[in-house]
């Protein structure tokens, strides 16, 4: 009889401790696999499920399903097969709103709660977008550049994607801010692929056709992950780039960009899993919709400093 209530009771303790150790799985559909930024916002991912799984005492794991390249339609077939997997949060960045937002409602009408980051589906039923705002963005962008450029010159903005929402803001900012000086002219907005080889031959092309063109609006850093995209002597043409991952700095160094504007891709993916879990786990609703991540200005001053992150927020 002891023998057989110790078996009972160890047998109960082994289901408590089963219960206790619940896995929970959050996928991340971001828009790209090769984009730096990208790779920094699932390495914040992976970190936030260690810290909040030792919290929690319990196992969460990330499911990173991004498409090699940028592709809407493979980002909502992911989507869909991380539902289907039994995944109990979705945090996801959007290449386009419109093509996203009947997956992104699928998954809440399922019980999954998304987070976007980065890029939003402002009409999807997702609960909490995570990320710069992008209109201010698109100003900063351009006050930075304004300044370097003295109030006169002939901009070229560079865009990226033309159906990525946040894109679109951030060209608006760009805009409203170049309309405050009569000495600044926008001589186009030019968009492509979102890859490093894309955008520095547009970037070259641009500069050929325009040759008059003495200053640039990067509202993505695209060109700049590449070596030697921008084909002028330091100085010649003024560029001012959002992000500043660790190929974007050499451009600083080099004297070719003076401002970087960094956003926080770490705390994309790491931010959007906390909001995840605390939804799931603790039922907390973030305070607003919209969390607002501000733009960090990298100069030639803090350089150094601000590099050492990339330490911790690229893969190993």
């Amino acid at each position: 009889m002891k023998k057989l209530t110790l078996l009972a009771v160890s047998l109960a303790l082994a289901l408590i401790g089963a219960a206790a150790e619940r896995t929970i799985t959050i996928g991340v559909v971001a828009k790209s696999q090769g984009n730096p930024v990208f790779q920094a916002a699932r390495v914040g991912a992976q970190d936030a499920a260690k810290e909040l799984s030792a919290k929690h005492k319990m196992n969460i794991v990330i499911d990173w399903r991004t498409p090699n390249e940028e592709d809407a339609q493979k980002q909502a077939e992911a989507i869909e097969q991380l539902v289907l997997a039994g995944a109990e949060g979705l945090s996801v960045s959007c290449s386009d709103a419109n093509k996203l937002t009947d997956a992104i409602n699928r998954a809440v009408d399922n019980g999954v709660p998304v987070a976007t980051f980065d890029s939003d589906a402002p009409a999807s039923k997702r609960f909490v977008t995570y990320g710069v705002d992008d209109i201010e963005c698109g100003k900063q962008t351009m006050e930075e550049l304004a300044k370097v450029m003295h109030g006169k010159g002939v901009v070229a903005v560079l865009a990226g994607n033309q159906n990525a929402p946040n894109l679109q803001k951030r060209v608006q900012g760009v805009r409203e801010v170049a309309a405050k000086f009569p000495g600044i002219t926008i001589r186009d907005v030019y968009y492509h692929k979102e890859t490093a080889q894309d955008a520095a031959a547009k970037v070259e092309q641009v500069m050929q056709a325009n040759p008059d063109v003495t200053g640039w609006a990067m509202i993505g850093g695209w060109p700049l992950f590449t070596d030697n995209a921008l084909k002028w002597a330091p100085g010649t043409v003024q560029c001012v780039s959002v992000d500043a991952l660790p190929a974007q700095l050499a451009y600083i160094r080099s004297g070719h960009v003076p401002v970087l504007l960094a956003q926080q891709c770490y705390e994309w993916g790491h931010r959007t899993v906390e909001l995840l879990i605390e939804k799931i786990v603790e039922k907390k609703n973030p305070p607003a919709v919209k969390e607002i991540s501000a733009l960090i200005p990298v100069t030639k001053e803090n350089l150094d400093a601000f590099g050492k992150n990339w330490d911790k927020w690229l893969p190993k």
